[in-house]
């Protein structure tokens, strides 16, 4: 699964000060992620630009293979956020828009399919965000694969 470590966030509540330990998405968690998208992406003969975020979407990977335009890094990256911010896949909001156009209005909102979140324990650690594949579809199985690859321990 993901890093053993954890890390400790104190908040404050009504009743007072309490941690919590929560888990820690880590590079070696990232770079297995990022392995498992590339080995999809070339398993259907395409190339990608992948995005991964934390659990507050601030980036913490990007690459842009050779192929896919310039602004699928914009749309990886706002996939990713949408899915961490969501703690949906970014097809979810991308499904729910007819009847909620205000979403639009947020900087960086991309309801595409594309954008898994990544959980543990029952908490978003991250996301990761895929354009630039051979179809929406072909995007998301990507990003679905690299979520797999933590999911399982790969």
């Amino acid at each position: 699964f993901f890093s053993s470590r954890r890390r400790h966030t104190r908040y404050i509540s009504v009743t007072g000060v309490q941690t919590c330990a929560l888990p820690i998405f880590a590079n070696e968690d990232v770079q297995r992620l990022v392995a498992a998208c590339k080995a999809e992406t070339a398993r259907n003969k395409c190339a990608a630009t992948i995005a991964v975020v934390d659990e507050s979407a601030n980036l913490l990977y990007l690459e842009r293979m050779d192929g896919p335009g310039p602004l699928s890094v914009e749309v990886a990256i706002g996939k990713a956020r949408t899915a961490a911010w969501t703690r949906q896949p970014s097809k979810s909001a991308e499904e729910r828009l007819p009847g909620r156009l205000g979403y639009l209005n947020v900087p960086g909102f991309y309801p595409l399919q594309g954008g898994v979140p990544l959980m543990a324990e029952g908490q978003c650690v991250g996301a990761v965000g895929v354009s630039g594949g051979s179809s929406p579809q072909v995007d998301e199985l990507i990003a679905q694969a690299g979520a797999a690859a933590l999911a399982g321990g790969q």
